[in-house]
């Protein structure tokens, strides 16, 4: 069970400050690399996609989460008086509970059941999934490996494992940590809006500004589920899976017909820039496969809610959540 931090607090103004405070500062240091070297600031012909563009972030990440993780040591040492196994526990790092991270990963596919089960059976991807193709076609690429690792790990790592602590060392009850918190990694997301609009001049402001509100609302939502989740399993491996796992869902299809592909003339490797025509393929709708794609998605949602606070619940939890 790891310490309890509300029991070294600082006084009520001080510390909301010092949380706030640390907040913008760690947001910060993750952001603004991203702006200062021309390795990695995009431009209107230089995409974040380029793989260039990534190395380089994914290694500007590295530093501004190692100085943030020295700096989090070292204040959980001295204002909680921490050993070196409370600060591992404190972060989430050990011990690794395997049971955590399965109940808290088959919690957040529930939430996706809908988009899991039109891509495993109305898709029939489910056999590239047991072959392992789907997971090397993922990671190959820089984007894939930013998407479902350097991204979950370093964003997990910043501002769960190491803000969430800090957080619970000011007087903000855990309820309210994990209310505000989120809104700090829904806005160091807001910074795409800047990148899209630079490299697509030719779209007008307005759905540039509606995709960001989108992104930002869709990133504090999820920041709200997973501060719930490490608070609740003291667990950072349980938010980094499900925030890789929710990179590759997307957001659910909330209405509109599912459309399975059908191939004809045989067999084609589809890419993900292929169009249905150049691999010989038509969409064949389907009113069978979509009532039970939307059956299956309300099925999910309420076993979601119905096991949300069993799923998470954990001996090594950081505090109470009521």
């Amino acid at each position: 069970m790891a310490p309890n931090l509300h029991s070294s607090k600082p006084s009520p103004t001080n510390g909301q400050v010092a949380g706030k405070l640390e907040h913008v500062i760690y947001t910060i240091l993750y952001v603004l690399p991203f702006y200062l070297h021309p390795t990695t600031r995009p431009s209107p012909t230089l995409s974040r996609d380029a793989p260039s563009v990534i190395r380089a972030r994914i290694r500007f990440v590295t530093i501004s989460v190692t100085l943030a993780t020295i700096a989090t040591i070292f204040v959980l040492a001295r204002g909680a008086n921490a050993s070196r196994l409370d600060i591992l526990r404190l972060l989430g790092w050990y011990p690794v509970g395997v049971v955590e991270i399965a109940q808290c990963l088959l919690l957040t596919v529930l939430l996706f059941a809908g988009p899991v089960f039109e891509r495993a059976v109305i898709e029939d991807r489910w056999k590239d999934w047991v072959r392992g193709q789907a997971l090397h076609e993922s990671l190959s690429s820089w984007i894939g490996w930013r998407n479902y690792v350097a991204g979950p790990v370093s964003e997990e790592i910043l501002f769960r494992s190491l803000l969430v602590p800090l957080h619970l060392l000011t007087p903000l009850s855990p309820n309210r940590v994990i209310l505000l918190t989120p809104l700090y990694f829904g806005i160091a997301h807001v910074h795409h809006f800047y990148e899209f609009v630079l490299t697509h001049p030719h779209t007008p402001l307005a759905p540039s500004i509606i995709r960001s509100l989108i992104q930002f609302t869709y990133t504090t939502i999820f920041g709200w589920y997973a501060t719930f989740v490490f608070i609740r399993s003291g667990n950072v491996v349980t938010v980094i899976l499900a925030h890789a796992f929710c990179n590759w869902a997307g957001l659910p299809r909330l209405w509109g017909r599912v459309e399975p592909r059908v191939a004809i003339g045989g067999p084609a490797t589809r890419g993900k820039e292929d169009s249905g025509s150049e691999l010989g393929e038509e969409r064949k709708g389907s009113w069978s496969w979509t009532i039970a794609y939307y059956f299956v998605l309300v099925a999910g949602v309420v076993a979601f809610q119905q096991l949300f606070w069993s799923l998470t619940e954990s001996p090594r939890a950081l505090a109470q959540v009521e």
